[in-house]
């Protein structure tokens, strides 16, 4: 993957404004950033905690906005060749999340 990244994003309060099980507006400076790094050659991957119907109505919402994904809860095909295994911890370079925090803001 050359020097392209992998980044994982969340749904609920990161890429849509709603909260769950809704959908709600669209947050479109992220969704336009990413889509850019998509087409610069960097890997997409939806890290949410739906499932089922919930999922699925995140995925068609993305859809909508012409976000798209190379992977939906789980790691890329590439990551689980180079391991050998397919963990459940995604392996990317960069998480995307309302609920982060930085480890230096934990230790302060």
């Amino acid at each position: 993957m050359e020097n392209n990244k992998i980044i994982a994003v969340d749904f609920d309060g990161t890429l849509s404004f709603g909260t769950w099980p809704d959908v709600g507006e669209p947050n479109v400076p992220l969704i336009e950033h990413l889509k850019a790094l998509r087409d610069k050659g960097n890997k997409l991957i939806l890290w949410t905690c739906r499932a089922g119907e919930a999922l699925d109505l995140a995925v068609s919402w993305c859809k909508d906005q012409q976000l798209e994904f190379d992977a939906v809860n789980d790691n890329l095909p590439e990551i689980v060749e180079l391991y050998g295994n397919n963990s459940r911890k995604i392996t990317c370079d960069y998480y995307i999340d309302d609920r982060a925090m930085l480890p230096e803001s934990v230790c302060a």
